[in-house]
C-alpha cells in the first residue's frame, strides 16, 4: 500500500521551486530588485544627461526644419519671380542721356485752349470753398 502523503495526484514540491513573498530561497538579498537605488544619484545624473541630449537633438532638429522651411520659401519666391515679368531697373530704365531726352520730348504739355475746354466742360463748382483737411464744413 502507498503512503497517502506521497500520492501522485498531489503536486510534488521541490524545495528549489518554493517562492515566498516573490523571492526564492536561493536569493541571498531579498532587496536585490531595489539595489539600483543605492546609486540613485548616478542614475539621476545619467537620466538628466540623457534628457539634455534629447532636448539638444530636438532643438537641432527644429532648427533644421526651420532652415528647410526658409529655403523652400526662398525657392518659391524665386520661381514666382521667374513666372512673372518684374521691373528690372538695369533693363527697363534708359541708360543714356539721349534716351532720357527722348522720353522728355515725348511728353506733351497741353496748350491753353484745351485747358479752357476742360474748365468749361467741368462739373466742379468754381465758387466752392477751398478744401482744408481736418476742417469740417457745415451746409447752411
Amino acid at each position: 500500500m502507498k503512503d497517502p502523503s506521497r500520492s501522485s495526484t498531489s503536486p510534488s514540491i521541490i524545495s528549489e521551486d518554493v517562492i515566498i513573498n516573490g523571492h526564492s530561497h536561493e536569493d541571498d538579498n531579498p532587496f536585490a530588485e531595489y539595489m539600483w537605488m543605492e546609486n540613485e544619484e548616478e542614475f539621476n545624473r545619467q537620466a538628466n544627461l540623457l534628457l539634455k541630449q534629447f532636448l539638444f537633438i530636438s532643438q537641432i532638429e527644429e532648427e533644421l526644419w526651420e532652415e528647410e522651411f526658409i529655403e523652400r520659401c526662398f525657392q518659391e519666391m524665386l520661381e514666382e519671380e521667374e513666372e512673372h515679368e518684374w521691373f528690372i531697373p538695369a533693363r527697363d530704365l534708359p541708360q543714356t542721356m539721349d534716351q532720357i531726352q527722348d522720353q522728355f520730348n515725348d511728353l506733351v504739355i497741353s496748350d491753353s485752349s484745351s485747358l479752357e475746354d476742360l474748365v468749361v466742360k467741368s462739373n466742379l463748382n468754381p465758387n466752392a470753398k477751398e478744401f482744408v483737411p481736418g476742417v469740417k464744413y457745415l451746409n447752411i
